[in-house]
């Protein structure tokens, strides 16, 4: 079995989800860079511990607003 040696970006889309991306193509569109990049376990490592709510942020405003 090969050793994945692709160094991936961590990605952020407008509702402040995350994903991994490969560094050696563009981020799609709707994703923006989040400033850490690492091996493919390193990145799922990180978003991990960033990535606490897995609500979207549209649904988080929504609840939000409905509590006041």
């Amino acid at each position: 079995m090969d050793q994945d040696t692709t160094e991936y970006l961590v990605v952020v889309n407008q509702e402040q989800q995350h994903s991994i991306w490969p560094t050696f193509k563009p981020v799609p569109q709707g994703w923006q860079e989040s400033g850490f990049r690492g091996n493919k376990s390193e990145c799922l490592s990180h978003i991990e511990e960033v990535w606490t709510d897995m609500r979207p942020l549209s649904l988080r405003q929504a609840l939000s607003a409905s509590e006041h």
